[in-house]
């Protein structure tokens, strides 16, 4: 273990390093951002190891922000982003003479959670609004138990916070619990059972389900509900809350990183996208 990981680790960064090789003419690929990405991006590095053993690949999380930092100040090749780039940061790069690109290697959708003892099976766009926005306060009305709501989610650098903020038109209420990561909420939600979570459904679709609760989610507009869990209606793009993962590079690293990217969009790229409860961007985009 090199000084530079014992150093990381030290202060609690989360950090998958594949070292493949220790020469000198090995090439580096630094990619750092999105947790919701980080989990997939590792599966994939680790098999894209036994194409190219001459590639020292480093993941770390941290959030689509801290990735897009990463990529502005230099010590990311990579940028993992659950969200598009905004346009302060993009003003950001155009300042310092950067241009950058970017790849859409897969889709995600939001799965909402509570702790699987509540009776609660789905829930409305509107009703979701009025509690991350904390309009409403209690389960009463959409459970029949006079429960707290507590709302644990992601902080404001998070991809994933942005998206639900954006999608449902909202601001979360200042009392919502701001966690590190996807991993954390779903503890915290085992915990609290009357708590209501967000995170990447491959989280929950992967081995993480126990003590969990997945909702289905419709709109005022069409009352059927959907499971972010469905791959049909994910395909179909019937989710209200399914978004592209994408991944921001300088175009002057392009040739550098081209063979991961090429990689993550091969079949075995795809395969491992699928079974990590995420889905493949030309799966969906041959049923638009």
């Amino acid at each position: 273990m090199t000084l530079k990981t014992q150093n990381k680790m030290k202060y609690g960064f989360f950090c998958f390093v594949l070292l493949l090789s220790c020469s000198q003419d090995t090439s580096t690929i630094k990619i750092k951002g999105s947790d919701t990405e980080v989990n997939l991006v590792v599966l994939l590095a680790e098999s894209f190891r036994k194409v190219d053993n001459e590639v020292f690949v480093s993941i770390s999380g941290g959030g689509s922000g801290l990735g897009i930092a990463s990529l502005i100040n230099g010590t990311a090749d990579i940028a993992n982003s659950s969200r598009s780039i905004t346009k302060n940061e993009i003003s950001l790069f155009v300042n310092r003479k950067i241009a950058i690109d970017s790849f859409v290697f897969a889709q995600d959708a939001i799965a909402f959670v509570v702790a699987s003892d509540l009776p609660i099976d789905s829930i409305s766009t509107s009703d979701l609004s009025n509690l991350l926005s904390g309009k409403q306060k209690s389960w009463l009305t959409l459970t029949k138990k006079n429960l707290p709501i507590n709302i644990y989610g992601r902080q404001s650098n998070s991809g994933t916070h942005d998206f639900i903020k954006k999608k449902l038109g909202i601001e979360f209420t200042p009392y919502a619990k701001q966690m590190s990561g996807n991993a954390q909420i779903l503890e915290a939600i085992r915990a609290d059972h009357s708590g209501l979570g967000y995170v990447g459904a491959g989280y929950v679709s992967n081995g993480n389900s126990k003590g969990i609760k997945t909702l289905s989610i419709y709109t005022p507009e069409n009352k059927s509900p959907v499971s972010p869990l469905d791959s049909a209606m994910i395909a179909k793009g019937k989710y209200f809350f399914q978004r592209p993962l994408f991944q921001y590079y300088k175009k002057e690293s392009y040739n550098k990183i081209k063979p991961f990217l090429l990689y993550e969009n091969s079949n075995e790229g795809k395969r491992i996208i699928k079974a990590s409860g995420y889905y493949p961007v030309k799966a969906i985009e041959q049923h638009h």
